[in-house]
């Protein structure tokens, strides 16, 4: 007689930032995280999963733990647009080297299938700026939107589009494979700059919570818009929930008509701000909005020390199916409906918010902890995340085994 098979569902509430059009497909082998260990990284996102897959990867010797507050991809990993670009939203910085190249060297490395394409990225202004590299196109543009303006493409930059869910995932499979433990549902609520480090995290587990005490060699800190206390960040900088939504699929002739034909992803270089891309589906996202605004202005981005320092409240108070979130994606929609005629009746299949961590003159944030050699601190990529995040995170695991030294940028905080 054949077995029957049981399986678990897990019925999960909607998350109050909606969902994007993409899922993660891996969940880490549940365990209690180990008490000791050479390396602790707090995130679970393109940052800290690339790192503990290069420790691993580097230093087979060497015991690693990541250690995510949430399930991998409730973050801005999970929940970016997956737009791949070149530099760092500041443009390049001393000795950052071709993040793009070494995005498409990592993922194969990792043997991670990211569904990478790098047709490059339209940039579109509603007035002609003198540019550079391979210089204005406006005469001949593909696109011709109406928004505050006449949007049209001025040039194109190196860039692409991957699928984030699958990045995320290739991510965690790669450092689990390698010998990595990665741990959902760990709040680490402490940090200890004592030698060795340690870390006081609280685990919910079958209706009971947890305490536990982690002794670590190095931290790596990778929590981006989440835990700036506990990274020392919460004044140097902004962080805010940004919006997007994507349509149903569009006909070639649709795409054709409203300039997407090539299927480049795009974002304006004024304000207001507006960025998108196409899905597999030919469905297409846009994005843009920030909640809480900043200066009362949502469209400005922190230019220094005093546009920044007054932190939003915790960016879980936000809901897109309500106040001030729902308000933004109502704005957005509304914008979207009006840039052509052959968008006015799409259809919206996802509405959806994610973490974003702005900083002072818009610079990465990569150095050791002021209190402490042992902890790194990496966060803040301002919008440039897909590709830098995962770029860094290998940096970031060379610097904790003393194999490349940090960069030496003007960095913020």
């Amino acid at each position: 007689m054949r077995r029957k098979t049981h399986r678990n569902v897990t019925i999960r509430k909607p998350h109050p930032w909606g969902a994007p059009p993409w899922t993660v497909d891996f969940r880490p082998a549940p365990r209690a995280p180990l008490d000791h260990v050479d390396f602790a990284i707090v995130g679970g996102g393109f940052s800290g999963l690339s790192a503990a897959a290069w420790l691993r990867k580097l230093a087979p010797g060497r015991s690693v733990l990541v250690l995510e507050s949430a399930s991998l991809g409730e973050g801005a990993s999970g929940r970016t647009g997956g737009m791949a670009l070149a530099e760092t939203a500041a443009g390049t910085l001393p000795g950052l080297g071709d993040v793009l190249a070494g995005y498409k060297r990592i993922l194969r490395a990792l043997r991670i299938d990211s569904r990478l394409t790098l047709p490059g990225v339209w940039e579109l202004a509603r007035s002609a700026p003198a540019t550079k590299g391979s210089g204005p196109i406006r005469k001949h543009s593909p696109i011709f939107w109406s928004d505050s303006g006449e949007l049209e493409v001025v040039r194109r930059v190196p860039g692409g589009t991957v699928d984030p869910g699958k990045v995320l995932a290739g991510l965690a499979r790669a450092a689990e494979i390698a010998g990595a433990q990665i741990v959902e549902h760990v709040e680490v609520r402490a940090l200890d700059f004592s030698n060795p480090l340690r870390l006081r995290v609280r685990r919910k587990l079958r209706g009971r919570i947890h305490v536990q005490e982690i002794r670590a060699g190095q931290v790596l800190l990778a929590t981006n818009a989440f835990s700036l206390d506990l990274s020392g960040l919460r004044a140097a900088t902004a962080p805010k929930l940004t919006f997007a939504l994507a349509t149903a699929p569009l006909s070639a002739a649709q795409l054709q008509s409203i300039g997407l034909g090539s299927r480049r992803p795009f974002y304006t270089l004024d304000f207001p701000y507006l960025w998108g891309r196409l899905l597999d589906s030919n469905g297409v996202i846009f994005g843009s909005g920030l909640v809480p605004a900043l200066n009362s202005l949502p469209f400005r981005v922190p230019t220094g020390p005093r546009s920044i320092k007054n932190a939003a409240r915790d960016l879980h108070f936000y809901d897109v199916r309500k106040g001030q979130a729902a308000a933004r994606l109502r704005w957005l929609e509304n914008r979207v409906r009006h840039l052509h005629p052959a968008l006015a009746n799409v259809r919206i299949t996802h509405r959806w918010g994610g973490p974003i961590l702005l900083t002072e003159k818009m610079r990465p944030i990569f150095r050791r902890h002021p209190r402490s050699k042992n902890v790194m601190l990496l966060a803040g990529y301002n919008g440039h995340g897909v590709a830098l995040s995962v770029y860094l995170g290998k940096w970031a695991a060379e610097a904790l085994l003393n194999r490349r030294p940090l960069p030496r940028w003007p960095l913020p905080g």
